[in-house]
């Protein structure tokens, strides 16, 4: 049906997508192979929804046995300046591009919605629409659809968008002519590797996410393990090194929906402007923000990191009040927070009446590192 892929390549331009393209449901079985030992090696670290409908999730035609093609679509979030370059601001917060602004995800669900709807009243076929809340390999599809490739930081890379893509799925019983798979074009380049602060890449093409900070800082639930603290730096959610050098961004641009640009108050956020944030601030502020799913602890957690990583005294007054918070996850960073930014002598007497034995561990290894007198 090639007037059909041309009218509906067509549509997807005017809802502002950068590229469509058409894959078989069948044909991402070796993706699957690939997810299937990954999960196993525990490269998932706490996310336990990755094995879960680990059927599903590794073959695409098992989730939907009718579909005949998925149409791929990719969105471009990139960003108008160097997401990196409040690296180097330690007072301020790194947050990750995707989230400076309103969460993709329901607005590029509607835009899906129509496109589909539009399928289904064309050609009478059934259509099911995702956007990363089912178990759907999105990436593996994307690159099978001829829309780039997976590089070796196991994100899509596109020729269009270079590492900026957003990717949403319309699965159809319409059967569509396929799209051929994009080749690698990676090459001999290790930039995306050799930049990890937490050597998260065992291999090309390989992620533990146990050690990636964009998993420690949203999907990960407990206290940030100690080893990978100070590599954190100022980065409070997200982490978008690997993206951000890689060569193929020289074909990016800045996204064309105003729901993308930054907004003001996340482009450098202070640290003490978030240290600051009670429950009511939190929610306020990241209002239809992806940053909100994560909660205020987490939120805080990350943000302690970073406060301690900063070497900034004016933020022990904020750090030393959230020895007090109410959520056992703050006062354990803030533990810690504290101990980077005060020198040993400085020190509270470490607390060891707290209820909770992750913060207890935390003063524990304070008292441990504190001189011997």
């Amino acid at each position: 049906m090639p007037d059909i892929r041309s009218a509906l390549e067509t549509r997807a331009r005017a809802e502002g997508f950068s590229a469509l393209g058409i894959a078989a449901p069948a044909a991402m079985r070796p993706a699957g192979d690939r997810l299937r030992s990954w999960v196993a090696e525990g490269y998932h670290g706490d996310m336990g929804w990755m094995a879960e409908r680990i059927a599903w999730r590794s073959d695409a035609s098992a989730l939907w046995p009718v579909a005949r093609s998925v149409a791929m679509l990719v969105e471009n979030y990139g960003p108008a300046t160097d997401p990196l370059a409040t690296l180097s601001q330690p007072d301020r917060a790194t947050v990750s591009v995707y989230a400076r602004n309103r969460d993709y995800h329901d607005r590029i669900k509607k835009r899906l919605k129509r496109l589909a709807r539009w399928i289904v009243e064309e050609t009478g076929e059934e259509v099911k629409v995702f956007v990363d809340t089912a178990p759907v390999m999105e990436k593996p599809l994307a690159a099978l659809a001829g829309l780039g490739w997976q590089g070796k930081h196991t994100n899509l890379v596109s020729r269009d968008v270079g590492s900026w893509a957003f990717l949403g799925a319309i699965f159809t019983t319409l059967d569509l002519p396929k799209d051929a798979p994009h080749p690698d074009r990676c090459g001999s380049c290790r930039a995306c590797l050799d930049i990890c602060p937490t050597a998260a890449f065992p291999a090309p093409y390989r992620l533990d996410a146990r050690r990636c900070i964009s998993y420690l800082t949203i999907e990960h639930k407990g206290p940030i393990p100690r080893a990978f603290r100070a590599a954190m730096g100022n980065r409070i959610y997200g982490c978008d090194d690997c993206l951000a050098v890689c060569p193929w961004n020289k074909f990016a641009r800045e996204a064309q929906d105003v729901a993308y640009h930054a907004r003001e108050a996340l482009k450098a956020p202070a640290l003490a402007d978030l240290l600051a944030l009670d429950e009511a601030g939190f929610r306020a502020l990241f209002t239809a923000s992806p940053i909100k799913r994560i909660g205020r602890g987490r939120f805080l957690r990350n943000v302690l990191i970073a406060a301690g990583n900063s070497g900034e005294g004016a933020l022990v007054p904020p750090v030393r009040a959230l020895l007090d918070d109410a959520e056992p996850l703050v006062r354990g960073a803030a533990v810690w927070a504290l101990s980077r930014l005060l020198p040993p002598g400085a020190m509270p007497v470490p607390a060891r009446d707290d209820p909770d034995p992750e913060v207890l561990a935390e003063w524990e290894a304070v008292a441990s590192a504190l001189p011997r007198t």
